[in-house]
């Protein structure tokens, strides 16, 4: 089977966040994706180039077009957010992130009324049905199908860099899970979620492509959710770990993160260098680290088992992109990523302000609402 693979002419930058929908009043989500994708489309029929529907009907995803860089794809989502804003504000809804909602029960959410959905829902019954989780992905143009795998492979050994940054998904149903990213364990209930196979080659990916089309487990290689995937119709590497981000400051940085790894490896694999290939134990176990502990975690960084603090490798991480940043002209995101850190991550501080309102949930749904709103000004 040979796939198509558009490929991009420097490592450009797509961003898609998925955006809760609030009923005011409840501070639960709310099912009116339809209704205000039907207002904001030009001709009713709910059809938006950069908002979009998803599975459940209390989201809408927000999506940018090709940027070249990450201011570029901040004022993006910011235009689509201000309009999305301008009509759920008159129906008393609230626009919010994170990986999962603190109180809302997925048994109550209406799946959006499209085919596909349907579809997934039929296959994968509860394990699909319950997916009232939402994420951050991030795109990174690069420029040769050949480097896809190479490139998926080598950003495994960074995966709890993002999952912890961005792990935002502390409640389920009301309840504290103990974990900092409950969404990404959620997610892998799927059986094409989850951590990618570490194929050696573009050759390698199409044939596995081709094994789960042949066998039905997929109708179309878009229902192969990695965490870390190939996007061959849009010519990337799709990071798909990070839970949602409540601010778009926190997008910036993960955003920042995501173009200069991938610019680096592009580059290096252009001066024929070899990419890391980090062992699957180490990944699967970094994996869960970063889920169950976030920036507290420790993360194994050899195949000895050494072992080093998850902060300590993102620091280390952010000043060793610091001269690619420079020429990918985000050298102000990438220096944020040290501030988020002391700020804390999104799931320590829905934590803290639950903690200081009694166990309350729903003054942590108006933390959310506000960091939305406001930013966190990093």
């Amino acid at each position: 089977m040979h796939i198509d693979f558009s490929p991009s002419q420097r490592t450009s930058l797509g961003v898609e966040w998925e955006l809760e929908l609030i009923d005011l009043d409840t501070r639960q989500l709310t099912g009116a994706s339809d209704a205000l994708l039907a207002e904001i489309s030009e001709n009713g029929d709910g059809e938006h180039p950069k908002a979009k529907h998803e599975l459940l009907q209390s989201c809408v995803e927000v999506i940018t077009g090709i940027c070249q860089t990450v201011a570029e794809a901040r004022a993006d989502l910011a235009g689509t957010v201000a309009e999305l804003e301008k009509i759920a504000t008159p129906r008393n809804i609230g626009l919010l992130c994170s990986g999962t909602h603190p109180m809302t029960d997925w048994s109550t959410q209406r799946v959006t009324d499209l085919p596909r959905y349907h579809a997934l829902i039929e296959r994968n019954q509860w394990m699909a049905r319950q997916l009232q989780i939402f994420g951050v992905h991030v795109h990174c143009g690069i420029r040769a199908p050949e480097k896809a795998i190479p490139i998926v492979n080598a950003l495994l050994g960074y995966l709890p860099h993002f999952l912890s940054l961005s792990a935002s998904s502390p409640y389920w149903i009301g309840s504290d899970t103990g974990l900092a990213s409950y969404r990404s364990k959620i997610f892998e209930a799927l059986p094409t979620a989850g951590l990618p196979y570490q194929l050696s080659g573009w050759h390698a990916f199409e044939k596995y492509m081709d094994a789960l089309l042949s066998s039905h487990a997929i109708e179309s290689i878009r229902e192969v959710w990695w965490d870390i995937r190939p996007h061959p119709n849009f010519g990337t590497v799709e990071l798909r770990i990070c839970d949602g981000l409540p601010s778009l400051d926190e997008i910036a940085c993960v955003a920042a993160l995501a173009q200069c790894l991938v610019e680096r490896f592009d580059r290096q694999l252009d001066n024929g260098y070899q990419l890391p290939d980090p062992r699957p134990w180490l990944v699967r176990e970094n994996k869960w680290r970063a889920a169950r502990y976030g920036l507290d975690a420790e993360i194994v960084i050899d195949n000895s088992g050494t072992v080093q603090p998850v902060k300590d490798a993102i620091n280390d991480l952010v000043e060793d992109l610091l001269p690619i940043a420079r020429r990918l002209d985000c050298v102000q995101e990438l220096e944020m990523i040290p501030r988020l850190m002391e700020r804390g991550a999104s799931y320590q501080r829905q934590r803290a302000t639950a903690a200081a309102n009694g166990g309350d949930l729903v003054p942590v749904v108006d933390l959310l609402l506000a960091e939305m709103r406001d930013g966190l000004h990093l």
